[in-house]
């Protein structure tokens, strides 16, 4: 059976950045997807079309083509206090490198990166941490099957979310589906 549209496609991979390994699939465990319903990167899932069960592929995907160029605009000096959690800095998250869940002033929910605390500001930068990245990745198709009622229940393909998204997991809900790393 080959990759195409609505097929349930498990893939063992490894995503190298700078010659670094920055992320990749755990030893038995596939990352599994609905093939063509934008769960993963369209240039990602152009490279493993047509491909079987068995077949190695190996591709490397420019910034445009991965999670965009690096935006000046998305870097932000933000006040202190919106820190506050009953009426105390959260000193807890915020500490350079840490990621924290936030808020736009429309409600959409969006992942900042501190890169700096300052005395009256806090330095984030919203842009997604492979933004402005090459993206290399080792990809080998381990199964390719009809999509099942079960595929559709939803739920999160990386596996760390049980039943469903939580902010624990890394991931995020959008659309009703778990976005994972």
């Amino acid at each position: 059976m080959k990759v195409e549209n609505n097929k349930m496609v498990g893939v063992d991979y490894k995503l190298t950045v700078d010659g670094q390994i920055a992320d990749q699939s755990r030893p038995g465990q596939p990352l599994e997807f609905i093939f063509g319903t934008g769960m993963l990167l369209p240039k990602f899932e152009a490279a493993i079309e047509g491909k079987e069960a068995g077949d190695s592929v190996s591709f490397t995907l420019e910034p445009k083509d991965g999670y965009g160029e690096l935006i000046a605009d998305a870097v932000v000096d933000l006040p202190k206090e919106i820190f506050m959690v009953d009426g105390k800095l959260a000193e807890d998250i915020l500490f350079e490198g840490s990621q924290v869940p936030m808020s736009d002033s429309q409600g959409n929910r969006m992942m900042g990166i501190v890169k700096e605390v300052g005395d009256q500001t806090v330095k984030m930068d919203f842009n997604h941490p492979m933004a402005g990245k090459t993206l290399d990745f080792d990809v080998e198709i381990v199964s390719v099957r009809d999509v099942t009622p079960e595929d559709l229940k939803g739920g999160c393909a990386c596996g760390d979310c049980g039943e469903g998204c939580s902010e624990d997991c890394g991931c995020e809900e959008q659309g009703g589906q778990c976005n994972c790393h």
